[in-house]
């Protein structure tokens, strides 16, 4: 029985395994934009990234001021923010794009790239998400963030309660940069 279950487990690892160490970078990945069309993150090649998952009905979501800050004052020097919408916490994040880019858009002034609503977690998550959360563990909720450097490699998660100017956070960066 034992036996039984701890292949179950290992078989159950091995694809979420072989995944990560299929995958070069982060480069490797595409998402869909918030307009519906492809998002390589290639096109960022050689750019620090900060990948945050984003809901528009969360107690986070004062952070997107925060973000739109970091934003523009370190893209210049190559950052690149992209905001990931998910509903996997809380059915936070129930519009569609049009909604959700327009909430953004009017009450924050939203301008970073931003994807189309994407799983972040589980079974049927983006691949990204898959491989990232193998590298540096999968997002608790809504706002938390990934820190990726300028070869592609995961550097740093960061939980929802980590502000995007905290100084634990434009350390990072700005160390990376």
């Amino acid at each position: 029985m034992i036996w039984k279950t701890l292949m179950t487990i290992l078989f159950c690892l091995l694809p979420i395994r072989a995944y990560a160490e299929d995958t070069a970078s982060a480069y490797d990945f595409t998402f869909v934009s918030i307009y519906g069309e492809e998002m390589p993150i290639s096109q960022y090649d050689g750019k620090v990234l900060l990948v945050v998952n984003t809901a528009s009905r969360c107690g986070f979501t004062h952070q997107y001021d925060d973000l739109q800050q970091l934003w523009e004052t370190y893209e210049p020097q190559g950052l690149i923010v992209i905001g990931v919408p998910s509903n996997d916490f809380g059915s936070q994040e129930p519009g569609s794009e049009q909604e959700i880019k327009k909430f953004c858009e009017a009450n924050f002034g939203i301008n970073f790239p931003m994807t189309e609503k994407t799983v972040v977690i589980g079974r049927d998550a983006h691949p990204f998400y898959r491989w990232i959360s193998a590298e540096k563990g999968g997002p608790r909720w809504n706002f938390h963030k990934y820190l990726i450097g300028r070869d592609g490699q995961p550097v740093e998660a960061f939980p929802s309660s980590v502000e995007p100017l905290s100084e634990t956070l434009t350390s990072a960066i700005e160390g990376l940069l």
